[in-house]
């Protein structure tokens, strides 16, 4: 069968890429990895309750560099998911949901989400 000559279905190939777009795609990524993130808190939980040793291993293990890193990420994305669901809020009231409002509303949810994870990193202990 040939094809040509027919429409493609679209997918993200077709599209070009918008931040709206973007932080749709992103919104859905943190939402998985602040589940993931429960896992952990659930494994933190589990090793302060089994005891010194178990808890003082935990800890070695979250103050290396990748636990950092992931702790970091994990901040990350609970701030942006928190900014961005505010904003799908605003959206359900019916305001800002003009092209320019929401492309503008979009750029305040990744820089506000990027200031408060790295203000949360600098004032933590």
């Amino acid at each position: 069968m040939n094809n040509s000559g027919r429409p493609l279905s679209p997918h993200l190939t077709i599209y070009r890429w918008s931040i709206t777009m973007v932080l749709s795609i992103l919104h859905r990524a943190t939402g998985i990895v602040l589940s993931v993130g429960l896992v952990v808190l659930t494994a933190w939980l589990m090793s302060a309750a089994a005891g010194p040793a178990a808890y003082g291993q935990f800890a070695a293990t979250m103050n290396s560099a990748a636990g950092l890193l992931l702790m970091i990420g994990w901040s990350y994305a609970f701030f942006f998911h928190l900014a961005n669901g505010i904003r799908h809020l605003v959206w359900d009231t019916g305001r800002g949901l003009e092209m320019h409002q929401a492309i503008s509303s979009a750029w305040f949810v990744v820089i506000v989400s990027l200031a408060v994870t790295a203000v949360f990193w600098i004032l933590l202990p």
